[in-house]
């Protein structure tokens, strides 16, 4: 990999750049600790297995409909990532460039929440479509922008702290404004179309997240990659992969695990299936996922700093694979929300240890390229994921969840048996 050395004041470039980290770090964790407890807070709103699988099969009356809609938005992700490292990987600043593509993020979920104020039924189930694919093409260069962003300003032995404490206060923030979401805005239909107006309070919200990480103190890197085009990216990929078979193993771990993703949109369309699901019981379950992921989160994030990633990767597949199996024998709104704890306490920790672990193999300037090769992968399949899921549910929910559980027990046999700690590792 070719790397250019970027210009610098002192004798010792990175004793300057790890001198300036530190000066600022403060400031950096404010930011990055404001923007997930608001910005995440806005995302969870529309992310939720709750609120918009229950959105789209109200305007569609269609499983495949609620699969293919997070289908398109994953596809949305696949080719991104890619051109989200081609965007920053070369320069020594990236913040701009960050805040830019989140800007025309969020301003999809402000498109859906129109959609849902001025027009009809079947127009406004289309546009909430084309509006999720948008978003999940811009969403797959802020995480790259965003996580780059991140292992810049945060030092690898604070990242699962910081992690931690910002996902714990969104998930308190999410967990109290979806509960007020489902039983009082969803319930009682305000202005007129409740779920649209869920969608406006998720983009002011996600908006005042990303003007708290404008405040960041970036510094300049040290070393930077060539520019590249997206083609020329895309041709840099292989040879990441062959270059570190231990990147390349979790790479394929984590792209199993993922299909687990499939059965999300459907856990809710489940519980209606046996059980009521009112406005009331919508925001409860969200509320129960989401104070369980982010109380856990804490714990995951101290856990990682102490023992390393691995061990957090396979405890929360090990949960979320559980879960699934808990799945197959709920009947009640009781059974719903024993789930939701458990799956709570494995995705958050799950989401936030194959993020950050990929930023942890290899050097620091491939950063931006293995996240957009890991994104890239794992989004492919959240593309094909949805609709297999949806399909596979139009004839059985136990199936999908049964599917779910083998893909997901091959993975976790992967990662504890080939997989090793990154920080073991010398590059």
């Amino acid at each position: 990999m070719n790397r250019t050395p970027t210009p610098a004041d002192s004798d010792d470039p990175q004793a300057e750049y790890n001198a300036f980290v530190n000066r600022h770090l403060t400031r950096n964790v404010s930011a990055q600790v404001v923007n997930g407890m608001f910005g995440q807070t806005g995302f969870r709103l529309v992310q939720a297995p709750t609120f918009l699988p229950a959105y789209l099969f109200a305007l569609s009356g269609s499983d495949f409909a609620v699969g293919l809609a997070r289908s398109l938005q994953a596809a949305g992700t696949v080719a991104s990532p890619v051109i989200g490292a081609s965007m920053i990987g070369h320069r020594t600043h990236i913040l701009g460039t960050m805040l830019t593509v989140g800007v025309l993020m969020r301003l999809q979920i402000l498109g859906m929440a129109l959609a849902g104020f001025l027009l009809a039924t079947t127009p406004t189930l289309y546009v909430v479509i084309l509006m999720l694919t948008l978003m999940g093409f811009f969403q797959g260069m802020y995480q790259v922008t965003q996580n780059s962003l991140r292992a810049k300003v945060i030092p690898v032995n604070k990242r699962g702290v910081v992690t931690g404490i910002r996902n714990f206060l969104a998930g308190l923030s999410s967990a109290a404004v979806s509960y007020i979401a489902g039983a009082y805005i969803i319930e009682q239909d305000l202005f007129g179309d409740g779920y649209a107006t869920v969608f406006t309070l998720a983009f002011i919200i996600g908006m005042a997240g990303l003007l708290a990480l404008a405040t960041t103190k970036e510094p300049g890197s040290v070393t930077v990659k060539q520019k590249e085009s997206v083609k020329g990216t895309l041709r840099l990929l292989p040879g990441l992969l062959r270059d570190d078979p231990a990147f390349a193993k979790f790479f394929y771990a984590r792209a199993l695990a993922s299909f687990g993703r499939m059965a999300m949109p459907f856990y809710i369309l489940f519980a209606a299936s046996r059980m009521e699901i009112s406005g009331s019981a919508l925001g409860l379950l969200t509320t129960v996922w989401m104070i369980t992921s982010s109380v856990t989160n804490i714990f995951w994030g101290l856990l990682a700093d102490r023992r390393g990633y691995r061990i957090v990767m396979i405890a929360t597949l090990a949960l979320w694979t559980l879960s699934h199996v808990q799945l197959l024998f709920t009947h009640d709104l009781s059974g719903m929300i024993i789930f939701f704890i458990i799956m709570g306490l494995a995705q958050g920790g799950f989401a936030q240890a194959s993020q950050n672990m990929v930023m942890e193999f290899g050097r620091t300037e491939d950063i931006p390229l293995r996240l957009a090769a890991s994104g890239t992968a794992v989004n492919l399949i959240g593309t094909i994921g949805p609709v297999m899921g949806g399909l596979i549910a139009m004839g059985s929910y136990q199936a999908l969840f049964i599917t779910c559980i083998v893909l997901q027990l091959i993975a976790l046999a992967i990662i504890i048996r080939t997989v090793p700690e990154p920080r073991s590792l010398r590059y």
